[in-house]
């Protein structure tokens, strides 16, 4: 009864922690699955902009958008 209780109840599984990682490390069908280590990237994948170019880019979109604001007014 008491397993049966204990398999419909996930909360009482958190009980007896040391019965579930030896149930875990038992089971014939976990030990079947594939398995692979994933870690975190260390590094992004991201460049880096140099400042230089990143501020002539801002001021480049800052004329562009001035242009166009001058473009609307026109019309």
């Amino acid at each position: 009864m008491r397993s049966t209780q204990t398999r419909s109840n996930p909360f009482t599984m958190m009980m007896n922690p040391e019965a579930i990682i030896q149930a875990v490390e038992r089971s014939e069908r976990l030990n079947r699955l594939q398995r692979r280590v994933c870690r975190p990237l260390d590094k992004p994948l991201i460049p880096k902009i140099v400042i230089d170019d990143q501020a002539a880019f801002d001021r480049s979109v800052e004329l562009d958008d001035t242009e166009a604001c001058d473009a609307d007014e026109l019309s």
